[in-house]
């Protein structure tokens, strides 16, 4: 029946191309060639009413827009055969053959026969700045607490712990800057491991102390992580080279008479038991 109906459906459309001609056919043509030109209509409408949509199963690049790159080594015939266009044995017909481009000749390179200035220096500790204004800040938020007089002075680990800065941040210690001191009033007690003399002048005028102290890289990971160890490790002492920056108190360095003294007093305090010298 679906075929009954589809052949009388063609025969109907059929008819009705024949019949809309704009050009009649001549009578004494056959009615083979008849039937050959009214296929040809046909087909030439269908053409028309065809209409493809873009999806992405048809979706590329126009015909010849991509060519094909030649394929080396694939013999005489392909142009490229034999030594693949790079000529007769020698260097540059190796694989990673060419010179380097600093390369002279064999002489000694120019960036070699310079004189070098301004060269980072391998064995430099940089210290990450902070500033006692950015102190000054987050105590007004109430994000740093500042101790009382009986209690430790603030370390790293507080301004860490404050948001200040990260962990990953500190690589060798914090130096202490002196940019927003017009705005400190608050007395602060902290240990860090260096600090500029306007820092300490700011930070003591208002009534606070402070005090730097060596950190070593094992010291700064007990310092920051203290979770990570089992036994406290014992701080060592600072290598040669920085011993006079913390034995001077004009740096207000840990090991500095004036500042081992105070220490003594204040042990002192806390333990009354111990007997005095007559």
């Amino acid at each position: 029946m679906i075929a009954a109906k589809l052949f009388k459906e063609r025969s109907l459309r059929f008819s009705k191309l024949l019949s809309s001609t704009s050009s009649p056919l001549p009578q004494s043509i056959s009615l083979t060639q008849k039937s050959c030109a009214a296929t040809r209509t046909v087909s030439n409408a269908v053409n028309r009413e065809k209409v493809v949509f873009l999806s992405l199963n048809n979706l590329g690049d126009n015909p010849g827009a991509i060519k094909k790159g030649r394929r080396i080594g694939r013999g005489i015939g392909s142009s490229k055969g034999k030594t693949s266009g790079r000529g007769h044995k020698g260097q540059k017909s190796r694989s990673g053959g060419n010179p380097s481009p600093l390369f002279e000749g064999g002489q000694t390179k120019f960036y070699k026969r310079i004189p070098k200035r301004g060269f980072t220096n391998v064995h430099a500790k940089p210290m990450l700045p902070i500033n006692v204004g950015t102190l000054q800040d987050y105590v007004d938020m109430g994000r740093l607490k500042p101790p009382g007089s009986n209690d430790p002075p603030l370390t790293m680990k507080d301004l860490v712990d404050a948001g200040i800065t990260k962990n990953s941040s500190i690589k060798h210690g914090i130096k202490l800057l002196a940019k927003g001191k017009d705005r400190v009033r608050t007395p602060l007690k902290i240990e860090t491991s260096r600090a500029s003399t306007e820092a300490i002048n700011a930070i003591e005028s208002v009534g606070g102390e402070i005090t730097t102290v060596h950190y070593n890289r094992l010291a700064l990971r007990v310092l920051l992580k203290p979770e990570k160890f089992d036994i406290i490790p014992k701080r060592a002492r600072p290598p040669t080279k920085l011993i006079p920056y913390y034995t001077n108190y004009k740096n207000r360095g840990y090991l500095s008479p004036e500042l081992q003294f105070k220490m003594l007093k204040e042990r002192l305090k806390v333990s009354p038991g111990i007997p005095k010298e007559e």
